[in-house]
């Protein structure tokens, strides 16, 4: 299917850019924009990634589903790619913010112009302030960090080194006034020292998804709810999540899914590739 760039003039951005003193004088889109109605979240971090940091983002974001939140992130290698794919995956609007213009021959990366395209199948959109076609340059990066900071109430960021480009996303996001959230790592973790320096400097220290709702002015709902199911399982990985409601080991785990143990296997390697469960002390366990 095409999805064709449509240009945005400043008097058609959401209200939240148009405040910043900074504002584009065009943005270029694919697809849609989330609904303004929606709690508009950035979520960020470094693009070489720890386990804990991709199996946090992808927690906290499952958290949020069922939620009037959109996922605003800049469809980078790391954590901005696992923060769209933890989006769709619980059926969450999701932008893409790119340093490069949006045409299927500049995504950039270039690897990720896959999830470019599910994004767009998926009802979100890519979004732009370069005319097609426009190769990403060094500029575009730090440009396209104050488009994400702009667009959204608040930024989360969830891993980030102290010399981390996604730290310019969170000094854009205080200089525009909004709230900064950040994921603690432990102090001798040279990927988290970025992140644990904003919460030593004020940002919100983020526990669980609840803190993110508290947030955004959200009421965490009081009804327990069943953790939500990626939208794109095969029948295999669904029985596989469901029955997963505790940690379990592989053998049990298979015979509650009452799926064959090549089957399972099989199911059991996707989703743990799609950093949808773990495996922890011969335990398997949802992430």
């Amino acid at each position: 299917m095409a999805y064709p760039i449509r240009q945005l003039t400043p008097r058609d951005f959401p209200k939240l850019l148009q405040e910043i003193p900074d504002c584009p004088k065009a943005l270029y889109l694919r697809g849609e924009m989330p609904p303004e109605e929606l709690k508009w979240l950035c979520v960020v971090g470094s693009r070489a990634c720890s386990p804990y940091g991709r199996r946090q983002t992808a927690k906290l974001i499952a958290g949020l589903a069922n939620y009037p939140i959109a996922i605003i992130s800049g469809l980078a290698l790391g954590l901005d790619s696992e923060a769209h794919k933890a989006a769709l995956d619980v059926g969450l609007p999701t932008l893409a913010v790119l340093p490069s213009s949006v045409d299927d021959a500049s995504i950039y990366p270039s690897s990720n112009r896959a999830l470019a395209q599910r994004i767009l199948a998926r009802g979100g959109g890519l979004v732009s302030e370069y005319p097609a076609p426009n190769k990403a340059q060094l500029y575009g990066f730090p440009a396209r960090d104050r488009l994400m900071a702009g667009l959204s109430h608040a930024t989360l960021i969830t891993e980030a080194g102290e010399k981390s480009g996604t730290l310019i996303t969170a000094r854009l996001a205080l200089d525009y006034n909004r709230e900064v959230m950040g994921i603690p790592h432990e102090l001798d973790r040279e990927g988290g020292m970025g992140v644990n320096r904003l919460i030593r400097e004020g940002a919100t220290l983020i526990r669980d998804s609840d803190d993110i709702l508290q947030v955004l002015g959200i009421k965490p709902s009081d009804k327990p709810t069943q953790p939500t199911l990626p939208t794109d399982l095969t029948p295999a990985e669904a029985a596989i999540l469901t029955a997963l409601v505790e940690p379990m080991c592989k053998d049990d785990l298979i015979d509650t899914s009452l799926l064959s143990a090549q089957d399972a296997n099989i199911a059991l390697s996707s989703l743990q590739i799609r950093g949808l469960l773990v495996e922890r002390l011969g335990k398997v366990e949802r992430t």
